[in-house]
């Protein structure tokens, strides 16, 4: 049976029992105070659990995100607290899945659907380029659609295929859409919020390898930076962040790739070398001002990224430095990618991703004069 949608009148003045209920559980069950170790995935959970608690016109709905929690787990607990009206399971159709997500916004819902695994996503990608993506400028900014597209992306968890995919160039050369990767536990939780909160449709890319990496987490603390954020109007969207400072040269990672390049960083540090990580965050709208200052100090600059190098993100990363930090190169940039070849089986895919090797080889290539 499907399930009994509430009209946005009745989600944001007549808070269903179910609402209420959920509003006394996560009373009930916040977690304690201070910092915590949590994983990604326990972040993106609070992240939409919080979410729904502010806002009953928040929905989470895709393929087995319901009673079994999706298959990451991601959704787990969500509709036994909210409710089969709040969280719901679809047919294994994409479709019709973000089809009706498109409905749902355009009469004042805010829902969060999930496709299941980044390949599954292309049979709605007609849904998404032709209606999610247009449905603003189409009327003229009469139509808003308030909701995000959840795509858990990239390899490295051995996925045979249909499984493994890097499939963010796709939504980031599709104007009308935003592009969110998150690479941090934090950022997780941040900028899943952000993304509920937005009346534009958001694409939220989750790197999967990265589900069950664990940090030191305040989830008051976050809490309250959204709180004041929302109410000063600020957010982190298009805001990349420096995640190790350096001076030689610099990394441009995101998503799956900023752990790794990272520890490239590290690696050649005790080489010697000063490398400074730069954690994009958001694909679109992309922060050109802090890639850019990055650059001109160091001089130098390496772009990573699992997908594959031609007509990527990276590519587009690598025409955005060059155009605004060409007097202040030393040398050429230099990429780190996903090789042009369809996404390889598990026992091959340790090739294909970059690695600490490939992006060292690639910075001891930047023409350096000693």
């Amino acid at each position: 049976m499907s399930p009994t949608v509430t009209t946005s009148s009745e989600a944001n003045g007549n808070v269903s029992a179910a609402t209420a209920r959920a509003a006394a559980s996560a009373a009930a069950t916040a977690e304690a105070t201070g910092p915590q170790s949590i994983t990604m995935a326990k972040a993106l959970n609070t992240a939409m659990a919080d979410a729904m608690h502010a806002d009953a016109s928040v929905l989470v709905f895709g393929e087995d995100v319901g009673l079994l929690g999706g298959v990451f787990r991601i959704t787990d607990g969500l509709t036994k607290t909210f409710g089969e009206q709040r969280c719901f399971d679809t047919p294994l159709a994409e479709s019709g899945i973000v089809g009706m997500a498109v409905g749902m916004a355009m009469n004042g819902m805010r829902p969060v659907v999930e496709m299941q695994f980044d390949a599954f996503a292309y049979p709605a990608f007609q849904q998404i380029v032709s209606h999610v993506a247009k449905m603003h400028n189409r009327t003229r900014g009469a139509v808003t659609l308030p909701m995000v597209i959840r795509v858990p992306y990239g390899g490295g968890i051995g996925g045979v295929e249909h499984h493994c995919d890097s499939s963010e160039s796709y939504y980031a050369h599709t104007a009308g859409l935003k592009v969110f990767t998150p690479a941090t536990v934090a950022d997780a939780y941040r900028m899943l919020r952000e993304a509920i909160d937005s009346d534009d449709p958001v694409m939220f890319m989750e790197p999967k390898k990265l589900y069950w990496s664990k940090d030191l987490v305040d989830l008051d603390e976050l809490r309250a930076q959204h709180s004041a954020n929302g109410e000063a109007g600020t957010s982190s969207e298009g805001r990349a962040a420096v995640a190790r400072p350096g001076t030689d040269a610099t990394l441009i990672a995101y998503g799956p790739s900023v752990p790794t390049a990272l520890a490239a960083a590290a690696a050649a540090a005790e080489e010697g070398r000063s490398l400074e990580v730069i954690d994009v965050r958001t694909l679109v709208p992309f922060d050109d001002e802090t890639v850019a200052a990055s650059v001109n100090k160091t001089g130098r600059a390496v772009v990573i990224a699992e997908a594959h190098g031609f007509a990527s993100v990276s590519s587009e990363i690598v025409a955005r430095v060059q155009e605004r930090c060409f007097h202040y190169l030393a040398a050429p940039i230099r990429r780190v990618t996903g090789f042009d070849v369809p996404y390889p089986a598990p026992k091959l895919e340790h090739y294909y991703l970059p690695g600490v090797d490939r992006i060292l080889d690639a910075v001891d290539d930047l023409q350096w004069e000693d």
